[in-house]
């Protein structure tokens, strides 16, 4: 991989990281196209950029969840074990349920790794993917209640926003898509739906990302995709920069408009990857498609 190729990987990661799309479809689909594995330690590396953007748009709301959390916990508000979970500071409670929606990825990713890293990434399971939950999230979306904000989450709906991150470990779900859809489903307004999304996101991203970070850097010298620290370092400021105008952009339009553009460019780019496979520009696995 040379520096221009990874810079634009991230420019895609950044792109396509927080609307509904699946970011992990588009660097798969990215990487066939141009002949070349990011590798894990670049992907992983660059993650932390568009992770770090949703950090600083969301500095408030997360600063106030762990100030709140950290003060029910230590028994501030009460010392039940209801009022030390919550019951009666809804910002404490939502820390909590950021805790219980991230177990569903966690074990899944834990328990199904192998599974993950080699047969779901068969890009006709992806082609498949981008128009089943396409649909889904447009059926959702339009015959949705919007009768929820955030401030009326429990640990139930925690947990199904949970489910529906956890589904994004199939490339062409999409993190933000899985969730959206199921809050959507939930009755959810679609802002509310979004943030949930996001704040959802933090702590398995990170957690990921760090344990892969870790992994993939003690053997950076036998990665032959590694681009060298020059390039990776570039293509993560520009997912981080590129990454919180798209969060900006992504609020506003979800605040007005439905989801009905990415559904359908869901189902465009399913439709184009498909024939690219037909046609052997792609390879439906790792390598490079024959000529």
């Amino acid at each position: 991989m040379n520096f221009f190729e990874s810079i634009l990987f991230g420019l895609v990661q950044a792109l396509t990281e927080y609307f509904p799309v699946s970011s992990s479809a588009h660097i798969r689909i990215l990487g066939g196209l141009l002949g070349q594995d990011p590798g894990a330690a670049f992907t992983a590396i660059i993650q932390f950029g568009t992770e770090l953007a949703v950090l600083l748009y969301f500095r408030h709301d997360i600063a106030r969840i762990l100030t709140h959390w950290f003060r029910c916990l230590l028994g501030k508000d009460g010392t039940s074990w209801r009022e030390r979970l919550g019951s009666k500071d809804h910002d404490a409670a939502m820390g909590w349920y950021i805790i219980i929606g991230t177990i569903p990825i966690v074990l899944a990713g834990l328990i199904f790794q192998k599974l993950i890293e080699t047969k779901l990434r068969n890009l006709w399971i992806t082609v498949v993917v981008l128009i089943i939950f396409g649909l889904l999230l447009d059926y959702y979306d339009r015959h949705g209640r919007e009768v929820k904000e955030i401030k009326q989450m429990n640990a139930k709906d925690a947990i199904l926003f949970g489910v529906g991150q956890m589904l994004a470990l199939i490339p062409g779900v999409s993190r933000s898509g899985g969730t959206i859809t199921f809050g959507r489903a939930l009755g959810y307004t679609r802002e509310a739906a979004t943030r949930v999304s996001f704040l959802m996101a933090i702590p398995a991203v990170f957690g990921a990302g760090i344990l892969e970070t870790y992994k993939s850097v003690k053997d950076i010298n036998a990665d032959a995709a590694f681009p060298g620290w020059g390039a990776t370092i570039c293509a993560t400021v520009v997912s981080f920069v590129v990454g919180y105008l798209v969060i900006i952009a992504f609020l506003k339009i979800v605040s007005r408009f439905s989801y009905r553009g990415f559904v359908i460019y869901r189902v465009c780019l399913a439709i184009v990857v498909a024939l690219l496979l037909i046609f052997n520009v792609l390879p439906a696995v790792g390598g490079v498609a024959a000529a």
